[in-house]
């Protein structure tokens, strides 16, 4: 159709929502036959298309009207009418006063799934605010009710801002848009958990006024109430005691993060007399339209169909009351975890408490609450300490560079500390950017370390140059001492972390293909844990030297002779962890080069790429980095290539060799002193590991062309190899 202007007027009406101005003001015109004898001179495959609207625009672009596509579709296929809150109240279809025990309670269940779902990734549209009690809670009479809608909007409300504020999400994790929906702004949070205590008091009371008394013929349907009573009183304090822990986490003090966990603690206590109490609520029928969204009073998943963008339509699935309850208590757990962090004082501490809850896949709500935790609004540690102080106490924990240490002359030499402070302030930015990684979903965290290696590659270089600075300034001033590559080694230690990260991940996350093993597990036994090892070493060097230098001081200050005692070295575990790691890929590399011996790996007819095109893709983003160098795929080859010894070894070797790495990594992890859930679960692979390669070398099942399984679920970096 096209438009002729015309003032005649048109009175077809073509009800497609054209304003009425445009209606009147337009003589409409069939011009399907030009358009079609148009199209006719197009040959079979051409395309003709605007500057504006190419390809890309036409991928995603969206058929208006077709169900499958325009989400605003949906509300046409539905038989009842689609009312708004004060709609149904008009037609007596909702009720806003003297709600029946069950129907508050199976409202309340629904609102806490429609509220999880939402923090799964929904949108608030199609999840929170299908309760249209929470539309405009002023016009809610019950008091229970009323305050339980202001509750969970405050809930929203704070958990959207804790979201936004710490930036560790993206579009599938979560979705802040409000659709203009007010979210309780016109009331205060005091208010709010004010009018929650006052009904959970008078629930209370009710709750007492209806218990068994002692031999006394006991009603069954006071009984009954009674029952009910006590789960609402549960579903109000638990709302009010989320909320309060919410608001404690928007203060600045640290004291407000103990506050939460004791609320946190509390709210978990209900959480098995909620599950009990499911069934009292009124349950929802499925909305037989559109899959399994609960139609009950008060809801309607219809409503905001119209307020969501024009995209294909994304079904939320509302959870299941049992699972709201299951759901809220790892919640909880989460919480109480995020409030141990201020316990930790180090910077390396902080990041390995960051990869731990990470490794958890917690959700984006506790994921951010640990983000503002560590980080408060003033751009200090908890609120009360300084980013620099902390990379400070990092460097003397690890390295004990001679600038750091009081008892050096350069810690007050005016130039030294210009060199220090500038270095750390420059190291601030990345460290919190690494931090924050670790807050990001697994997948995401994996694409983002690989960027950050470009950042610390640049503090590489500066560490270097401040290093050689403060070396040549410590010649002159204690020629006994030395200052090299105090900060670079520290420095260093963090990239290759990273690196390691960065690769093992992909094992998480099923990126590699089998054939691909083999590289990966050199790249890390071969290489990064080979240079994590020396780096640590270097490290540990350098706090025994400094120790020494304080020690001869002392020494030289007192004549009285003191008792040495047994040190235990700072970063002795991270040594021990370190070599049980490399044996375990040097285990599982020789694994893959003798399984690939005897046929059993299955690799791909490269066409379009190669070898050397994948094993480039997978290491592209150390290609920033300066220190370690990138070991490129030629080189890769000439260094694994098993032609350079004499007689080469076969497949048996390899495999005996392998079940000596598996047993070195053993040996080194038992007699690790109070071993971690780490340990454990390496061992749960070395051991099995062990016994298999020692059957491969004796021959066993070698003729079978089956392909082993690499079975990660003991450990999700070091898979257990079964041969069928």
């Amino acid at each position: 159709m096209v438009m002729k202007s015309s003032v005649e007027d048109d009175d077809a009406g073509w009800g497609l929502g054209i304003p009425e101005k445009m209606k009147n003001n337009a003589n409409w015109v069939d011009i399907t036959h030009e358009f079609k004898g148009a199209c006719k001179e197009l040959n079979l495959g051409e395309l003709l298309h605007d500057k504006l609207f190419g390809l890309f625009e036409a991928m995603s672009a969206i058929e208006m009207m077709d169900p499958k596509m325009d989400a605003g579709m949906i509300g046409n296929q539905v038989n009842r009418k689609v009312l708004n809150f004060e709609q149904a109240i008009k037609e007596g279809a909702i009720k806003v006063k003297d709600l029946s025990l069950p129907e508050l309670i199976g409202i309340i269940d629904t609102c806490f799934c429609c509220l999880i779902t939402w923090l799964e990734g929904h949108s608030l549209a199609q999840t929170v605010f299908t309760c249209l009690y929470v539309h405009n809670p002023d016009l809610i009479e019950e008091p229970a009710l009323k305050a339980f809608a202001l509750g969970i909007l405050k809930v929203c409300d704070i958990a959207r801002e804790k979201v936004n504020k710490a930036a560790v999400f993206e579009e599938e994790d979560f979705q802040a848009m409000t659709y203009g929906f007010k979210m309780a702004n016109n009331v205060t949070d005091l208010r709010v958990t004010g009018m929650l205590k006052d009904v959970e008091d008078e629930l209370q009371r009710k709750v007492k006024s209806t218990r068994s008394r002692q031999g006394e013929q006991r009603d069954p349907e006071v009984e009954l109430e009674h029952q009910q009573f006590l789960a609402l009183f549960n579903r109000i304090k638990f709302t009010r005691l989320l909320l309060t822990a919410l608001i404690a986490f928007t203060k600045k003090e640290t004291s407000s993060v103990g506050e939460a966990q004791k609320l946190v603690a509390q709210a978990a206590d209900l959480l098995s007399a909620i599950h009990c109490s499911i069934q009292h609520g009124i349950q929802s029928q499925n909305d037989t339209t559109k899959g399994d969204h609960p139609i009950m009073m008060g809801f309607e998943p219809l409503v905001n169909q119209r307020l969501l963008p024009p995209t294909f339509p994304r079904y939320a699935k509302i959870i299941k009351r049992e699972d709201m309850v299951a759901y809220f208590g790892k919640l909880i757990e989460r919480i109480k975890t995020v409030c141990d962090v201020i316990n930790t004082t180090n910077l390396h501490g902080i990041l390995d408490f960051f990869c731990e809850f990470s490794e958890q896949s917690p959700c984006v709500l506790s994921r951010s609450l640990l983000q503002t935790t560590f980080l408060i609004d003033n751009k200090k540690v908890f609120g009360t300490h300084l980013m620099q102080d902390m990379i400070k106490d990092a460097l003397r924990y690890f390295v004990s560079p001679p600038v750091l240490s009081y008892k050096c002359c350069l810690f007050n030499n005016h130039q030294a500390k210009d060199y220090i402070d500038s270095f750390v302030t420059h190291c601030s930015r990345p460290f919190c950017s690494l931090i924050q990684i670790h807050g990001h979903n697994r997948a995401r965290q994996r694409d983002k370390l690989g960027h950050i290696l470009e950042e610390f590659a640049t503090l590489q270089d500066e560490a270097e140059k401040v290093d050689a600075a403060l070396h040549s300034l410590l010649m002159k001033l204690e020629p006994q001492r030395q200052h090299l590559a105090c900060l670079g080694t520290w420095i260093l230690y963090h990239n290759l972390r990273i690196m390691i990260q960065y690769l093992l991940s992909g094992f998480e996350l099923e990126l590699y293909s089998m054939h691909e093993y083999y590289y990966i597990y050199w790249y890390l036994s071969e290489f990064l844990y080979a240079w994590l090892m020396s780096t640590l070493s270097r490290a540990d060097s350098s706090q025994m030297a400094e120790e020494r230098i304080l020690e001869e001081q002392l020494k030289g200050r007192s004549s009285k002779k003191t008792k040495k005692k047994k040190k235990v070295r700072p970063l002795s575990k991270e040594i021990t962890m370190s070599q049980a790691y490399q044996n375990m890929c040097a285990g599982m590399y020789k694994t893959m080069v003798a399984l690939d011996m005897d046929g059993k790996v299955r690799k791909p007819q490269f066409e379009l790429d190669s070898e050397q095109v994948r094993y480039e893709h997978r290491f592209a983003p150390f290609n920033s980095v300066v220190t370690p160098p990138p070991v490129h795929y030629i080189q890769f080859k000439e260094m694994s290539d098993l032609k350079k010894y004499n007689p080469p070894p076969g497949s048996a070797d390899l495999y005996l060799a392998a079940s000596k790495h598996f047993q070195q990594a053993k040996l080194i992890l038992e007699n690790v002193p109070s071993p971690d859930p780490e340990v454990t679960r390496i061992l749960k692979v070395a051991k099995p590991n062990i016994v298999v390669m020692k059957l491969l070398a004796g021959g066993h099942k070698k003729e079978t062309k089956v392909l082993p399984e690499f079975d990660f679920t003991a450990h999700k970096y070091f898979p257990v190899v079964k041969i069928i």
